[in-house]
């Protein structure tokens, strides 16, 4: 093979972006071949915008076509995984979307099915691909922060306005969407919070706010506290309610402190380790020396390409995945025990009860009253945009 034929299922705005690009040809040995959507007016406008690309008007139909080698999956969240499942069970490469799912025990079945597939597997985690995170990463993961000691990422860039929320059926609801800021905004900080430092929380005990600032059933205000094994502390702050919103991200470690925030990277590194000063001080009221370094940060973010072109050469050379589909049940667990660890009102620990949590969210679909204002669908331009 010298050439990945690939198929889009879904089409609203993440997959025309990807369409676009595709069809555009900026990804080296990719071929858009395919489509697929529910909706007849997002097939036609595929069919005029995308001359010689076959439409399909369901997954089934497209995955049983013989015209593409791998899928990309942007169907709605709860989708992710049954979709999936039956490309793998097709014989077909898969790229899914963020987030990986809704609760991890049907994530947990999509990696089985992948595993035993043998093919490639990756999820759109394209903030893997930004300098500042993978720089972030190095420098943890090489030990020059020395050991993880705190964490804390404030996240309230996300405005949203209620018309936002009404602008589809499935928005903001446990039944459509199966969460609110955490599930649709988040997964990607979620997944950044464990990728660049490492470390998966022993345990979480959150405070969800529901409905807080807009008329939704779902989180629109969290604040989670996390512990993890090597006694090291993190606090995840998320909301859509606020503007102007904060993207801080601070992981305090022995050999002092790294922020990133309004696109750079300051590492405040000690001359020696806290315990090492600690160890040899003798006066009262001294500290390690420290050096501010406004760390340089060099190469570009290739984003959704970055993960797509990676996703083919994996499959055309073997080249390693940046984002293996199968990680996108560790954001996704942070995600689901903050949600249960509010619904019990207590602590959560990890790995959390998978029946509990999906039994839980089961009651809140069956239970809803809410009654969403009259809604409009929105239908991507053939520009797409890659916003959720």
């Amino acid at each position: 093979m010298n050439k990945v034929r690939i198929g889009i299922v879904g089409m609203g705005n993440m997959g025309w972006g990807h369409a676009d690009y595709l069809a555009a040809g900026e990804v080296k040995g990719a071929e858009l071949t395919a489509v697929s959507d529910l909706f007849e007016s997002k097939r036609k406008q595929a069919a005029e915008s995308f001359p010689g690309v076959a439409v399909f008007d369901s997954a089934e139909a497209l995955f049983a076509s013989g015209l593409v080698d791998a899928v990309l999956i942007a169907t709605p969240h709860y989708e992710h995984p049954a979709c999936a499942i039956e490309a793998f069970r097709h014989g077909l490469h898969v790229l899914i979307e963020k987030p990986a799912g809704v609760y991890t025990k049907q994530v947990r079945q999509m990696n089985e099915a992948a595993a035993n597939s043998g093919k490639v597997f990756s999820i759109m985690y394209n903030q893997r691909t930004n300098p500042l995170y993978r720089k972030l990463r190095d420098l943890i993961i090489s030990g020059e922060l020395g050991e993880v000691r705190r964490t804390n990422w404030i996240i309230t860039n996300w405005y949203r306005s209620q018309s936002y929320y009404n602008s589809g059926g499935w928005r903001a609801t446990w039944a459509g969407e199966g969460g609110g800021v955490l599930i649709n905004q988040d997964p990607h900080q979620l997944d950044l919070w464990q990728w660049t430092t490492g470390l998966m929380p022993t345990r979480v005990r959150a405070f969800c706010h529901f409905g807080k600032y807009r008329d939704i059933e779902v989180e629109d205000d969290v604040t989670a506290y996390v512990e993890y094994a090597n006694g090291a502390t993190g606090v995840f702050v998320t909301t859509t309610g606020e503007a102007p919103g904060t993207n801080r991200f601070e992981v305090t470690g022995d050999r002092g402190k790294i922020v990133i925030e309004d696109g750079k990277l300051t590492f405040w590194r000690l001359r020696v380790s806290e315990p090492e000063f600690n160890a040899t001080y003798k006066g009262s009221f001294g500290q390690p020396e420290c050096w501010k370094c406004e760390v340089p940060i060099e190469g570009d973010n290739p984003g959704h390409k970055g993960i797509t072109q990676n996703f083919v050469d994996a499959i055309l050379k073997g080249t390693p995945l940046i984002a293996p589909g199968e990680e996108g049940i560790l954001g996704l667990t942070i995600s689901n025990a903050m949600h249960l660890s509010t619904w019990t009102d207590n602590w959560v620990n990890l790995p959390i009860d998978e029946d509990l949590y999906y039994d839980l969210l089961q009651e809140r679909i069956r239970n809803s009253k809410y009654q969403k204002p009259e809604t409009v669908e929105v239908v991507a331009n053939v520009k797409g945009t890659f916003n959720s």
